[in-house]
Formats: structure tokens, C-alpha cells, sequence
């Protein structure tokens, strides 16, 4: 019998894009991929290790799968990803429930070396390193780097492992910025765009597969084409995809506001099947604050911003995402937030409490507010997002709107072009019992009603795309 193997996959949609890789490395090799940890003789938890909440998720996911076997013996539990790659030989020490720690320069023949650790092998957990090393500082200079032209990607590269219409896809790995409460650069390396052609036949492959709409992922999506000498790269990319067969949404995230240039919202107003969504990571509104934390802006020019997407989609889904509790943040900075969010009508907020990271200025810096302060500030923030958010979808009621079904249960429910994976979904009514829709399917409908980042929609027409 063939050796199951069950994939947890943790953190973000890049994350998630990892994870199928390995599948399809793992099926080739003989592996049967299982959908539940009880059932496999193997399990991988591609890890995340971005803040403290997800480093605890990670290794409370380790220890389950240690102890998930339906029959009650152990099964093999590998523990790969970020936080595999971040602290390498120190989390195998302190974590024996891991049989193997494999970090991203292991992932190309992954498949014999957890045969191996099967079979009773030892590996060596890889040595923490500041990946951004690896490449040229120059972003140009990277292509330079390459031995050859790219190789050309093959459906052979990728397992899809969810039967969502939703799919990402990666255009880039890597990051740029200096942001000094953010260690992701330093274990993912330096930015890195892909080809154009290679997005491309992965985009085929995945409409393919089910695919209708297309989530563009990467560690900051603004900078694509930086290291490829064209600044409207990713313009470009746009239009592309559009062209895809099969496709119907393309769907950005994570827009650096800093990098966010007029003729990237026009693109996306312009492009066909491009929906009008903008995930904006601003983090804070207090300039001062903003400076301390290696970012630019303040609330009036992040205002501003708004105001130009706005102008040529009144409708677009606007999401961030916010860090209070920084170094120095004082209570006129707190102020000038809530102030922000009040002005901003946003779709979707996530608030996070400041926490050090290795590595970081940010855990360097004088000013650090006690952890009662910061999760009081934290919630307190929250519940007026949560409240503006309630607001905005109330102000809603009674816009039109194209939803995607995601799910045909005892409800139909899917997501409107202006909300993300992670952003909220919409529960359909007033269908038409003849014809009941299928999964992919969009639909015409009406804002009658919300909670929060939920909507409630009324599709009538019974119009449709996708068939």
C-alpha cells in the first residue's frame, strides 16, 4: 500500500501555494495524499512564522499531528515552512515531536528525505540565515544571477489540495522592505518576480483545474517587475492574465501604499475580469509612528490615496490591516487612528497587537508600551473597526454586486468582487429553485443586508456567468 501523507498548511495564501507544490512533489514520488491527519502515515505542517498568535498555531499543529493517528500509532510529522526555516535547529531541539525539520532548500527532494526519516535517518534541520544574502542587492542585478533562460512551469509543479474556485497564485517570493516589525524578509529572501510566461501556464492549468478566479499572492505584489527593469510590469501581467480562458476574476493582494501608483488603479479599473479590490496594509495613520515603524505616509496622504480609487470605483472593497501597541506610540497617535478608520470606510480591518520579532529594529527601538497597554489598545481598536465595519456594510445595502459561489449547502453562500478569501462571505437568497446554482457560478445581485464583513444578498435576475 502506498504511504498516506497529510498537508496542514498554515498562515497566508502563499503559504497555501507552498503546500501544493509539496503535494505535487510528494504524489510523484508515490505518496497518497489523504484529507485528514488521522488517516496519514505522514504528516507535513507547512508552518508560518510571521507573529507570535501564528508561531503558537504552528506548534500546537505539530503536536496534534503527533498524536493523530486513527489506529493509535505514531505518524511520521514533518515540520516545514517559515517557521521551519526561521529557527531551523533550534525548533527541532526544542520540539522532538517533530521527526524532521526541512526548510526551503529542502524542498526539491523532499520526497526521499522523509522516506528516509521514515526508514529511521536523522536529517540536519537547516541553519538559520538571512536569505536576503542570497541575491544581489541591486534588484536588476538578480536576473543576472540565473543560469539560462527559466524553465518553463509544468502542471507536474502543483497538487491542488482545495476544490475552491478561488486559487492563488504566486508572482513573486521575497521582499524589499525594511519595515521594522516584520522579519519575513530575512528568512524569504529578497524579491524575486516571475515570469510572465510562467504565470501565465499556471493560470491556464489552474482554470483548468476549476479555477475561476485568480488571487494573486506574493510578499508585496506592488513590486513585481522591480528586478525585470519594467516598471509596468505588473500592468502588464494584468492584462495578460485577462486573456486566460476559463477565468472570470483576478483578484491583487497585498498593495504596498507607498507603491501604489495612478497607473496601477487605473489597470485595475480598466482591465478586463480585474475585480475592484484594494488590500491596503497600512498599519497605522500616525506619521511618527509610521516613521518609527520604516514606512511612509500619515492619515491625509493615505486619505488622499483612497479618494483616487474611489474616483474611478465609487464600489471598490477596501481591507487593511493595523499594529497598535509600536514602540512610542502615544495616546494622540491612538487618537489620530481611530480618526483614520473613522474616515476611511473600510470592508474589512484586522487589528494586531504589537509584538518584538528577532531580528527587527523594531524590538531595538526605546518607548515599548507593557503588554496590558497593548492589548487593551488592541481591543479597543478592534471593537471600533468591528463597529465601522458593521457601518460600512449597512451603507451597502442596496448596491448591486457580482458574487461567485463558493458553497452549495443548506445555504447558498460565495464571495462579492469586493471581498477577499479572508475578507467575509455573502449568503444568497431569493434563488430560483429550478436551476440551482453550482459552485464557480457568479451571480447578479442586491446588498439587502450585513453583520459585519457578512452580507446578505438577493440575486433575482438569475443572471449568470461561468456556465
Amino acid at each position: 500500500m502506498a504511504t498516506t501523507l497529510h498537508i496542514v498548511s498554515l498562515g497566508c495564501a502563499r503559504n497555501d501555494v507552498d503546500s501544493e507544490e509539496l503535494a505535487a512533489r510528494f504524489d510523484q514520488a508515490g505518496f497518497a495524499l489523504v484529507d485528514q491527519s488521522e488517516q496519514a502515515d505522514v504528516v507535513v505542517v507547512n508552518t508560518c512564522g510571521f507573529i507570535e498568535s501564528a508561531k503558537t498555531e504552528s506548534i500546537d499543529e505539530i503536536l496534534a499531528a503527533a498524536d493523530h493517528r486513527a489506529d493509535g500509532s505514531a505518524p511520521t510529522v514533518v515540520a516545514v515552512g517559515c517557521l521551519a526555516e526561521r529557527y531551523g535547529s533550534d525548533l527541532a531541539q526544542s520540539l522532538p515531536e517533530a521527526d524532521a525539520v526541512i526548510g526551503f532548500d529542502g524542498y526539491d527532494d523532499i520526497a526521499a528525505t522523509v522516506r528516509a526519516v521514515m526508514a529511521g535517518t536523522r536529517v540536519t534541520p537547516p541553519a538559520p540565515t538571512d536569505r536576503r544574502r542570497l541575491l544581489p542587492i541591486s534588484p536588476v542585478a538578480r536576473a543576472s544571477t540565473a543560469s539560462g533562460p527559466p524553465a518553463p512551469w509544468m502542471p507536474s509543479q502543483r497538487t491542488r489540495l482545495v476544490g475552491s474556485p478561488s486559487a492563488p497564485l504566486k508572482i513573486a517570493s521575497g521582499c524589499d522592505r525594511r519595515c521594522a516589525f516584520c522579519a519575513i524578509p530575512s528568512f524569504r529572501g529578497a524579491f524575486q518576480s516571475r515570469g510572465l510566461d510562467a504565470i501565465r501556464a499556471e493560470a491556464t492549468w489552474l482554470a483548468s483545474q476549476g479555477g475561476r478566479e485568480l488571487f494573486l499572492v506574493s510578499e508585496n505584489t506592488t513590486s513585481y517587475g522591480k528586478d525585470l527593469a519594467d516598471p509596468h510590469a505588473l500592468e502588464s501581467l494584468l492584462t495578460g492574465l485577462s486573456d486566460v480562458d476559463g477565468i472570470d476574476w483576478i483578484r491583487l493582494s497585498y498593495l504596498q501604499p507607498a507603491e501604489l501608483r495612478p497607473s496601477l488603479i487605473e489597470a485595475i479599473a480598466a482591465t478586463d475580469k480585474v475585480v475592484p479590490y484594494f488590500d491596503l496594509p497600512f498599519q497605522h495613520a500616525s506619521g511618527s509612528v509610521l516613521r518609527r515603524m520604516r514606512r511612509f505616509g500619515d492619515a491625509d496622504s493615505f486619505l488622499g490615496l483612497l479618494d483616487q480609487i474611489r474616483a474611478l470605483m465609487p464600489n471598490a472593497g477596501i481591507r487593511s490591516n493595523f499594529i497598535v501597541g509600536f514602540p512610542g506610540e502615544t495616546e494622540d497617535d491612538l487618537t489620530q487612528l481611530k480618526q483614520f478608520l473613522g474616515a476611511a470606510d473600510f470592508d474589512a480591518v484586522g487589528i494586531f497587537g504589537y509584538s518584538d520579532e528577532e531580528g527587527t529594529s523594531g524590538a531595538t527601538l526605546d518607548g515599548h508600551l507593557s503588554e496590558e497597554t497593548i492589548a487593551w489598545r488592541a481591543r479597543e481598536i478592534s471593537e471600533l473597526a468591528d463597529t465601522l465595519v458593521s457601518l460600512r456594510a449597512f451603507d451597502r445595502i442596496g448596491e448591486s454586486v457580482s458574487v461567485m459561489i463558493e458553497s452549495v449547502d443548506e445555504q447558498v453562500s460565495g464571495r462579492a468582487e469586493q471581498q477577499g478569501p479572508e475578507d467575509g462571505r455573502c449568503q444568497v437568497v431569493g434563488l430560483s429553485h429550478d436551476e440551482p446554482p453550482r459552485v464557480g457560478h457568479i451571480l447578479s445581485a442586491t446588498i439587502t443586508g450585513g453583520d459585519g464583513v457578512d452580507w446578505v444578498v438577493d440575486s433575482s435576475s438569475g443572471d449568470r456567468t461561468g456556465e
